[in-house]
């Protein structure tokens, strides 16, 4: 029998913890930068799995890579070495300019397994186990004990406290509210390098390079969330690589597998020499030669069709467009954002926007009640950035 979209919405209504509140449609499979539901309605993705696909999708060379490591070897443990992680690391090493790699299976994890290395850094100096880190407000780093401990929502965390303790807040983009949380035990400073779900906020270079001096002079480690905003979403491959400023320990994971789950925090050789010993942190399947695979081609893909000069040129691009779209709309507050991950604010709640161009062929994400985000596959076109403000104009 042939199901209707309802019958399965309804189906996951009552099968699935209600963690989510989903948009009504059952999506079935995505071409280029297209998406489309179970009845065949096609639509305009400017969301990309949360920035997540960032090949499109489709990818021919991508999904025989995948296809060709399932018929050799999908998992076998860290007890063993395998060639796909082993290449994936050199892979990364080499964009980061990082010494250290430790794969997981998404950001959450490598934002823990982060603060953990801040924490055995410490440790190791001083054998004390009482040091603190400086989180940012409005930071998002995950929903895992760890990571919600540094997320800067207090709506997030309280229904789970106590959480890690010893974690204070400051503000993005103000170095005088760092400087006041700083005492002798400060281990680490945390902070993505543009805010996500805080509201599209990118640090500025004086707060880069504030937090750096600072952790220099005071041998505390600065660790940089790239979930989001890595992977070529800003036009660099990580966003800190535009300031110049180099963290100790980065986190990333998203477009990193470009859909296979993976993610990875990696160190340089100070943190990477001096923290986190065997035995100390694990993983059962991160790093498995399936998720490692897709890592390598993703780098492969990223070069061969010039993902990084894409982004630059089309994000300035998109840019323009947004800034027009606002100077004609009254609802419209600002555009802010860096590469192809964007925010428009909204003087009033944008949920029912984002379900009009659902209706109309588009799919928007917010990020808070105020802010439409877009972060689109990374291959996009002029074109698709017209025809999505086309859309969006006669939702507005």
């Amino acid at each position: 029998m042939v199901k209707d979209m309802k019958t399965y919405i309804d189906e996951a209504e009552s099968a699935l913890l209600h963690t989510y509140n989903r948009y009504q449609v059952v999506l079935d499979k995505g071409d280029g930068v297209y998406l489309y539901d179970m009845n065949g309605k096609r639509y305009l993705d400017f969301v990309a799995g949360i920035a997540v696909f960032a090949l499109g999708y489709g990818n021919t060379e991508y999904n025989d890579a995948l296809k060709e490591q399932i018929d050799k070897i999908i998992h076998t443990s860290n007890y063993y070495y395998n060639i796909p992680a082993i290449e994936a690391a050199k892979k990364l090493k080499e964009a980061s300019g990082m010494a250290r790699v430790f794969f997981t299976n998404s950001g959450a994890e490598a934002m823990e397994g982060a603060i953990k290395a801040a924490r055995k850094y410490a440790y190791n100096k001083d054998g004390k186990t009482d040091h603190e880190i400086i989180a940012m407000n409005h930071s998002f780093h995950g929903r895992t004990m760890g990571a919600l401990a540094v997320t800067g929502n207090p709506h997030y965390r309280e229904a789970f406290e106590p959480l890690i303790g010893n974690i204070r807040f400051a503000d993005l983009n103000d170095l005088e509210s760092v400087k006041a949380q700083i005492t002798d035990k400060t281990c680490a400073i945390i902070f993505e390098t543009v805010q996500g779900e805080g509201g599209i906020y990118p640090a500025t270079q004086e707060f880069m390079e504030g937090v750096r001096a600072i952790c220099d002079e005071k041998d505390i480690l600065m660790i940089l969330d790239e979930v989001q905003c890595g992977m070529g979403r800003t036009g660099y491959m990580y966003a800190w690589q535009k300031y110049g400023v180099k963290p100790d320990i980065m986190t990333t994971a998203k477009a990193l597998g470009c859909g296979v789950p993976v993610g990875a925090f990696l160190l340089n050789e100070k943190a990477g020499s001096s923290s986190l010993a065997a035995g100390d942190h694990g993983t059962t399947y991160g790093g498995n030669p399936l998720a490692c695979a897709a890592v390598c081609k993703v780098f492969e893909l990223f070069e061969k069709n010039h993902i990084l000069e894409n982004v630059k040129e089309v994000s300035a691009y998109l840019e323009k467009r947004l800034d027009e779209l606002a100077k004609e709309c009254a609802d419209i507050k600002c555009r802010r954002g860096a590469g192809l991950m964007q925010g428009l604010e909204f003087y009033k709640p944008v949920g029912d926007i984002i379900i009009k161009a659902m209706d109309a062929g588009l799919i928007l994400i917010n990020a808070g009640s105020h802010i439409i985000r877009f972060v689109p596959p990374l291959v996009i076109g002029k074109q698709d950035v017209d025809d999505m403000i086309a859309i969006l104009k006669k939702c507005l």
